[in-house]
């Protein structure tokens, strides 16, 4: 990892660790907190990375990945954990 590039791998990985903490809280201490309702999350969270028609600049788009792939990575998690095949071995 050289210098220049050092800080944003630091920034991503900082940002999806703080993201996913925050969906586990969310998700823990909310009712309404659904697999749906984040998969809903992530659908707009790919339009609105898709609309950067103004040139948002590298560090926000850093983030913004950051946050998608803690989506991604959570919501799948969530399906392992509700999976019939999983459910059946258990």
């Amino acid at each position: 990892m050289s210098e220049t590039t050092g800080w944003m791998d630091d920034a991503y990985k900082d940002a999806f660790e703080t993201e996913v903490r925050g969906l586990e809280r969310r998700c823990a201490n909310d009712p309404y907190c659904t697999l749906d309702q984040l998969k809903g999350t992530l659908k707009n969270l790919y339009i609105f990375q898709g609309n950067n028609w103004d040139g948002r600049g590298q560090v926000f788009e850093l983030g913004l990945s950051a946050t998608i792939a803690a989506y991604e990575f959570f919501i799948s998690e969530l399906e392992k954990k509700d999976s019939p095949a999983r459910s059946a071995k258990n």
